[in-house]
């Protein structure tokens, strides 16, 4: 049998690369997603219609976080409307660039800057809550620990290799764990309410759609008998 050369374009293998790289590139991060399950998470147990919860958190992120993360997704204006937070507390406690109250939430540290002392640029947190989930925010706040071979002298037991120093330090010291816990857990309900903002009007709003399906199930009925009250076993009824 003669062997007959197929003919391969340079589209093709083009094509194949880019399939052989997403293949790789999926597998990566499957692999990276893998490790994270792998860590032991704490239940986080936060509730979202906790507004005093959301307050701290809020107060806690600005203090402690807010220098070095953005959350671009959200405006101070949304802040203080959800939270019942009065505007000018925010400006005086949540702004502390020339930022305006209706403008969204950025870092006050430049990228490059970030870059030079992190080895990157801090993340944007406003969707991470949906990415990585709660109890992951939750436990990662709460799994610092010595490390003199770290630049900042801590690693992470859900992430190692962080390049982040415990913010949190001085509450870590200062509080009791219940009270350190208490405060994490104000954190992290504050960034869940970040990742989705619409959490806290979602049930005031399904109840309101049923009760308003429930009146149009009546009033459709009713239209139904008087359309149909000519009619019986599909035939029409003269009126007499």
């Amino acid at each position: 049998m003669r062997y007959i050369p197929l003919k391969t374009s340079n589209k093709t293998l083009k094509k194949l690369a880019q399939k052989i790289t997403l293949c790789t590139s999926v597998l990566l991060v499957s692999s990276s997603v893998f490790a994270s399950i792998g860590a032991k998470l704490e239940n986080a147990n936060t509730d979202i219609n906790n507004l005093k919860s959301l307050q701290n958190g809020a107060k806690i992120y600005f203090n402690t976080c807010s220098g070095c993360h953005a959350i671009e997704f959200m405006r101070y204006q949304r802040i203080a409307d959800d939270l019942q937070i009065d505007a000018k507390l925010v400006k005086e406690n949540f702004i502390f660039t020339s930022q305006k109250l209706g403008q969204t939430v950025k870092s006050a540290m430049p990228k490059a800057f970030g870059v030079q002392a992190f080895g990157a640029s801090p993340p944007d947190l406003s969707l991470t809550a949906r990415s990585r989930g709660i109890d992951w925010i939750y436990s990662y706040l709460k799994g610092f620990y010595p490390d003199a071979s770290r630049p900042f002298g801590v690693n992470n037991h859900i992430l190692g290799g962080a390049s982040m120093p415990d913010v949190l330090v001085n509450h870590r010291l200062e509080l009791s764990p219940a009270k350190f816990d208490s405060e994490v857990r104000d954190i992290t309900n504050f960034l869940d309410y970040v990742s989705e903002p619409i959490q806290l009007k979602r049930p005031g709003m399904g109840v309101s759609v049923l009760i308003f399906l429930a009146l149009l199930l009546i009033f459709s009925y009713l239209l139904k008998k008087e359309y149909w009250r000519d009619v019986k076993y599909g035939q029409w009824r003269a009126k007499n």
